[in-house]
Formats: C-alpha cells, structure tokens, sequence
C-alpha cells in the first residue's frame, strides 16, 4: 500500500495535470484572435512568373488567410524584385512590422522547385513554358495553380495530365470564369434545358497566331533571354513580346506562332471551356474540324458527335458566346447574361435539377481543394480538353482542310501531316514526358 501523504501528493499532482491540460488545449483562433491560422497550418505558396498576369493573381492569393507566398520565380530580375516587393509590403503592413522579408527571389524556377516549404505553385508564364514549369512542379510533389490556356501543343496538355495523376496533385487551371455567376447561371440553363435542344453555338473570339515579324531590339539588362525562350527555338528580342516594367501593355507573345495561339486560344480558352462545360463536355471534345473555305463554309466550324455545330463567329459581341436552341437563345459575357426569354437570366435553379460544381472564388477553391485533396472547379482534365479545342482550331486553319477527330484517343484519323502538329520539339535540356 501507498503511504498517506504519498496517495496524496499523487492525487493532487493528477488533479494539477487536469488544470494544465484544460488551459492549454485552446482552439488556435483564441490565441491568435478571430479567424486565425497557424503557420503550420498554412499553405505556402510560390510563384513562377511574376509580369503583369502574375501580379494580378498574387493580389487573389495575398487576400486569402490560409495562404502564405513565400518564394517567387523570373527571369526579369526587375519584374522579380517588384514582385517580391509587393508581397513583402503587403505581410508586413499586415503584421504592423516595418520590414518582412518572407518571400524569397530566385532567378531560376529550378531553385524555387527545390524548396521543401513550398506547397504549391502559381505558373504565370508564357504558354510556351507551361507544360515543362507544370510537369517540373509535379514531379518536386507541388501542387499547381496553372494560367490558361493550359498548353501550347494537345500532346503537352496530355502529359500534364498525366504528370498530374502520377504524383497525385491538386491542378487548378486559371480558367476563372467557371467560378463567376453568370456563366455557372449558363450552364445550368443549357444542361437542365430551358433553351430546348441546342443547335448551334458560335463563340466570338478572335483568330489564330501571326508568325513572328516583330522587329530585332537588344535585350535589356537584367532580362536571361536564353531562359525566358526556355524550351523554345531562338525568337529574337522585342520589346512587345516580353514588355519592360511601365509598359501598360499586355504581352503579345500569345498572337505569335510558337509563343502563343492567338485570341483563338488566349480568349478562346475561355469562351469554349463555357461552352465545354454547358454541353457537358468537360472529358470529350467535337468530333470534327471545318476550316472556312470562302465558300459553303465562312467561319472555323466544330462539330459534335450529337450534332451541335459551333462556329468561331463574330456576332457583333466581343469576346462572347451564343447558344442558340429549339425553344431560345442566350448570350453570355463577363458580367453579363442575355435570353430570348428575359426571366431565365435570374432563374433560381433547384436542387432537383441538373447542378455544375459551384465555386464563388477560384483561388479559395484550389486551396479548398489543396485541404480536402479533391479535384477543383477546372482540373488539369478539364482545362486540357478546352486548350484542346482551341488547339484544333488552329491546326485545321494551318492546314487547310476538314479533320476528324478522335477525343478518345485524341489522334486525328487519317492525317499524318495533322497528328504531326499535336506536338512540337522542344530543347533537350526541357525534354518532357510525352
């Protein structure tokens, strides 16, 4: 038997213990006030590509608590330095410090990739780089916010794709009209059929890219041109493909062959991934591809294996699509939704009828996704298939002639000279898995 005073010095160490595990066991917002979230609990983030598009997405990413931006990745070094810069202010205004130094610079994407910290990664480079940045980020197990249009060839896109799968990660493609109202409102109408069955689509977006005649300028200091060029052939250096910082331009290396696909792809990626997603085509695509031959057919023409004909039009709207049904039309732009029938524009759809995911920010719903490891709004799946279509676009235009196509095993049928545009060469030194 315990001796008295033993048993209770042992019952009142027991009944302390009690007190200290009740103080401390506390929610971690108590101790750091409302809505608070642990470093450890945070995402770190890093970004590759710090221009224009990447400075907008960090201003998303900087607003969302549960993400912390610790490197950054260019190969501008001003472009780099504001960059960093920026998102040094914002944590320290936000912390009441005078300095903060969190977020880290790095000149090669390779060194930001290395980084054990980091979680994921927002790729904000040109289309030439995507699918080398995105396989790389796989590969070093980050999770990846990509810029649309995902790739410049559908046999990179592919190898995303699989990229992806392999190493289990989270892929957000930027293509954030899927999170706004106005198109998820759209979706939902054509897919619950309140327009009768669809005819036809046209999809007003411009044409395919120019080949490359800018003018030969001297690179400027602090611009690794060799690094920006990456896995491409040599282009030359001119200030509207790559524009200094002050230059209130968007980047124009998208309207050049070999850096870009044009509006067909740069906006097109976001008018037929609307179209994609209203038709229920989010892992298929049409079926056949109709280039205008100053004849019968006067606009690029896709066709689906259940009829529905859509053609890149302008119908006297920018940047805008036009479904048009048995029973109605609607047109749809950012910010804006028209009908035939003017009460389907704030028709409130029921639960009992045919739902799409919903998302109300893109960039809370890749980190959502990052939590729960389910697939976001626009997976890598997703956004392949709607770079796809735009990619077919240009391949029927630079040939010539109708093509059919294949989504299953996204091969053309009958075409060599076709099926040898699915891909490009790319320097050794960026080789990817095809």
């Amino acid at each position: 038997m315990l001796k008295r005073d033993t048993a209770i010095s042992r019952r009142k160490f027991l009944n302390q213990a009690a007190i200290l595990s009740s103080i401390m066991i506390v929610p971690r917002f108590v101790l750091g006030g409302k809505g608070y979230i642990a470093p450890s609990d945070k995402i770190n983030l890093g970004f590759i590509g710090n221009g224009r598009q990447g400075s907008g997405l960090l201003n998303n990413f900087l607003n969302l608590d549960e993400v912390q931006v610790v490197a950054a990745s260019d190969v501008y070094d001003i472009k780099l330095k504001n960059f960093v810069a920026k998102a040094n202010k914002f944590y320290a205004d936000k912390s009441g410090q005078t300095t903060y130094a969190g977020c880290k610079p790095f000149g090669d994407f390779r060194e930001l990739l290395a980084l054990k910290d980091v979680n994921a990664v927002v790729i904000a480079t040109p289309d030439h780089w995507h699918a080398v940045h995105a396989i790389r980020a796989a590969e070093a197990g980050k999770d990846i916010y990509c810029e649309k249009p995902l790739s410049l060839t559908i046999r990179e896109g592919r190898a995303m794709v699989k990229a992806a799968r392999k190493h289990d990660r989270v892929f957000q493609t930027g293509s954030m009209q899927r999170s706004a109202p106005e198109f998820r409102q759209t979706a939902e109408l054509i897919r619950n059929g309140y327009l009768g069955e669809i005819k036809s689509v046209k999809v007003s977006v411009g044409g395919g890219p120019l080949p490359y005649d800018l003018p030969k300028e001297a690179v400027p200091e602090g611009l690794n041109w060799d690094l920006w060029l990456g896995p491409n052939e040599y282009f030359h250096y001119n200030n509207q493909i790559a524009p200094a910082p002050g230059v209130d331009i968007w980047a124009r290396w998208r309207y050049y062959k070999g850096l870009g696909g044009g509006d067909l792809t740069d906006w097109g990626a976001h008018m037929f991934d609307i179209v994609q997603w209203s038709l229920d085509m989010d892992n298929s695509g049409p079926i056949e591809i109709i280039p205008p031959n100053g004849k019968d057919i006067l606009n690029l023409t896709y066709r689906y294996a259940n009829g529905i004909t859509m053609t890149r039009e302008d119908f006297g709207k920018n940047h805008a699509i036009r479904f048009i049904g048995t029973e109605g039309e609607l047109d749809v732009q950012r910010k804006k939704l028209e009908t035939s029938k003017p009460e389907l524009a704030s028709r409130v759809i029921s639960d009992s009828e045919k739902r799409v995911y919903k998302s109300d920010n893109h960039y809370k719903d890749f980190t959502d996704a990052i939590k729960s490891r389910k697939k976001p709004i626009c997976d890598i799946e997703t956004g392949h298939r709607s770079a796809t279509v735009c990619n077919l676009g240009n391949i029927a235009l630079e040939t010539k002639r109708p093509l059919k196509w294949n989504p299953q095993k996204e091969t053309f049928q009958n075409d060599k000279e076709a099926n040898e545009m699915l891909g490009r060469k790319l320097k050794s030194e960026w080789n990817i898995q095809m």
